[in-house]
């Protein structure tokens, strides 16, 4: 039972890792606060840099030259991304804010208008037997896209309650950061690329190992700035119950729409891992630059920590069962073709 627990856990070290940065911060919030002893504020910024700089490098320009032509499947995943999730907002938004504390309904907000993920997307494309080169390029230009579209709705939405920013300084704030690094590390590709494969076990870590530094830094403000001291444990559980309803809705809603449309098999799985996650990763770094050293972004980053490991977790069933119906099918259909 013991071996089995650890076991567990170092599986799930990255979902233990948050947990753990949460109740350190708890604990001793002035060593992760921006300004503090680790000055996590400045560490973080140069990891974020190189997260992107990474994602650059394994960025294949011909799997995304493949993929380019399907406009369908395009036009159908920037729509779910930026058009549809975003509706939630306006229509459930007032809602929202009457069940929850300001900060955590703007939470939903800033879920609601993220771009989607690259990693898991292609990576539960690739599972479930789908298209991988139109994953690849939508959920690489949903990452360019993010860039300059959620800032922009973050402003519109939130602008409506008083939240100002400067659109212009944020997008460049936001292109320096992330769209830079990704740009330079596309450039030395051709340098870097096998030198990095051979060392793809730790690279497809450092993203994580940063994203805990940065919640660990996010939640040492909050708690140092007493944001959660009449934060209910049932807000959080509602927190839970609400990012899991909205997945399972979106979901099977996108899986729906993506069969009405006339999707093959592979055009569909890559519309519906592409279309219905939310990036953690690209989230946070770009939470930090829209919303600065606020001390209500711990509380703001708790739906997309939610989501998170819910889509990874759920989608991941999901690929499991495509990919079963696939190896049925064709199953089914080699005694056909034996005949």
């Amino acid at each position: 039972m013991i071996e089995k627990t650890i076991n567990y856990f170092k599986k799930e070290w990255f979902l233990t890792g948050m947990m753990s940065a949460v109740a350190l911060a708890a604990l001793i919030p002035s060593v992760g606060q921006s300004g503090g002893v680790l000055h996590l504020d400045q560490v973080t910024a140069v990891g974020i840099a190189i997260i992107f700089f990474l994602h650059g490098i394994g960025l294949s320009p011909q799997a995304i030259r493949a993929g380019i032509t399907n406009w369908k499947l395009h036009i159908f995943v920037q729509s779910a991304t930026f058009v549809a999730y975003p509706l939630l907002w306006l229509i459930f938004g007032n809602v929202l804010h009457a069940l929850m504390p300001a900060a955590l309904a703007f939470g939903f907000c800033y879920l609601f208008v993220l771009p989607s993920t690259i990693s898991s997307s292609v990576a539960m494309t690739s599972a479930a037997k789908g298209n991988i080169p139109g994953a690849i390029f939508n959920a690489s230009l949903s990452s360019v896209l993010g860039v300059l579209i959620t800032p922009f709705l973050i402003q519109w939405f939130m602008g409506m309650d008083g939240v100002q920013m400067d659109i212009v300084d944020t997008v460049l704030s936001i292109s320096s950061m992330l769209l830079l690094p990704m740009i330079v590390g596309q450039l030395l590709r051709p340098v870097l690329f096998k030198l990095l494969e051979k060392r793809k076990s730790i690279i497809n870590k450092i993203d994580k190992w940063v994203i805990l530094l940065i919640v660990f830094n996010a939640f040492s403000d909050s708690v140092k700035d007493g944001i959660w001291t009449d934060f209910a444990i049932s807000t959080l559980a509602m927190t839970l119950l609400v990012t899991t309803i909205i997945l399972l809705v979106v979901v099977h809603s996108m899986q729906w729409i993506a069969r009405k449309a006339g999707f093959n098999r592979e055009d569909e799985i890559a519309a519906v891992f592409c279309g219905t996650k939310k990036t953690l990763a690209a989230g946070v770094p770009m939470a930090k630059v829209i919303f600065g050293a606020n001390p209500m972004l711990g509380m703001m980053l708790l739906p997309i920590m939610f989501y998170h490991q819910i889509q990874i977790f759920y989608c991941a069933i999901l690929a499991n069962r495509y990919a079963k119906a696939c190896e049925q099918e064709q199953a089914a259909s080699q005694p056909a073709k034996a005949r």
